[in-house]
């Protein structure tokens, strides 16, 4: 794996999990009773990204990790995802 493919399954895997992230224990404006005027009511009530940007890298790193075990490991080859039939000669 070159570190092009390990920096692209990284930023794969960040993004998944950071939109499973932003979706846990959001409080809306309109649970506080308080919408800034030209917001929509289920926007957020406080600042969330910074908090949820570090708790993704927190989740993220060790699935990343785990995944290029997999992958340099050879337990899981293009051979086994060949479905199809394909990639045979």
């Amino acid at each position: 794996m070159s570190i092009t493919a390990a920096f692209v399954v990284y930023s794969i895997t960040w993004f998944m999990v950071f939109f499973i992230v932003l979706q846990v224990r959001t409080v809306t404006q309109e649970e506080t009773d308080h919408v800034e005027p030209g917001t929509p009511p289920g926007a957020p009530a406080h600042e969330i990204v910074g908090q949820k940007a570090r708790l993704t890298t927190l989740i993220a790193t060790p699935i990343w990790a785990l995944i290029c075990g997999v992958i340099l490991s050879g337990w899981i080859t293009v051979a086994d995802l060949d479905w199809f039939g394909r990639m045979s000669n």
